[in-house]
């Protein structure tokens, strides 16, 4: 090899432009991962959050009551699975539990699907925490003007939960992008398992770690910035004033 690196900079700069092609396939990959994952984890954890928060009342009929009650169960045990078990062991679980059970899936598939399932877990609790933080005189005042319980919990409470769960869904797309580094144990050609590919051909796995951690910065920074600003825009409005104190300002 001409023009050998001598040092540890020199190496990052070296094994960065050597291997762009395969850091900008695992770039690739890790976002295609975290970004399907994350946004049908959205979906789920919405889902699940509502079915959660829906109240069972006595005067229900028992069919009803026991459908309800049947799905709060699903979702409340899938819910402690997959908090209480950590992200590595579920991708191991999925993808050789359903290639066991005779569906083949793919890595990427998989990853997905893990990613997926874990979000909505942890965004469940979060979309539950959102419509209790909305005032109970909400949905009071809804069902009072004659809407239905579905038609004022997605017109009037979940449009108001939305800008509380923001920051929250946030941090969790974030936790994703990095996350999916432990998909490599499925064979996930993610970032971290083509940086451990480069690092090996050299014996250089510091510097190549050190270029994929550069790069999980720049991605984390990059989304961070546009999460805030979406907060921003979706923030309640604090430049309004009220009638009460309008009328009383101009007496």
């Amino acid at each position: 090899m001409t023009n050998t690196p001598t040092n540890s900079f020199e190496w990052v700069l070296f094994i960065a432009k050597k291997y762009s092609d395969l850091f900008l396939r695992g770039t690739w990959l890790t976002m295609l991962v975290s970004v399907s994952g994350t946004l049908l984890g959205f979906i789920l954890g919405y889902a699940v959050g509502i079915v959660q928060d829906t109240a069972v009342n006595k005067e229900d009929n028992p069919v009803k009551r026991g459908i309800l009650l049947f799905f709060k169960g699903i979702c409340t045990l899938y819910v402690e699975l997959f908090r209480g078990t950590p992200m590595i062991v579920q991708a191991m679980i999925v993808f050789y539990g359903l290639r066991q059970a005779g569906f083949e899936i793919d890595p990427i598939s998989a990853g997905i699907l893990v990613t997926l399932l874990n979000t909505g877990a942890y965004m469940a609790e979060t979309v539950r925490a959102g419509i209790k933080s909305i005032d109970a005189g909400q949905r009071e005042g809804a069902l009072a003007l004659g809407m239905s319980p579905i038609s004022a919990m997605f017109h009037i409470i979940l449009p108001q939960a939305f800008k509380n769960i923001v920051p929250e869904m946030a941090n969790m797309f974030l936790t994703n992008l990095k996350m999916t580094s432990v998909l490599n144990v499925i064979g996930v050609q993610e970032l971290f398992l083509q940086a451990k590919t480069a690092g090996g051909t050299y014996y250089k796995y510091l510097e190549s770690y050190l270029v994929i951690a550069l790069i999980y910065l720049v991605l984390c920074f990059v989304f961070s910035r546009v999460f805030a600003l979406i907060e921003k825009k979706t923030a309640v409005r604090k430049d309004y004033v009220l009638a009460v104190e309008y009328m009383e300002n101009t007496q």
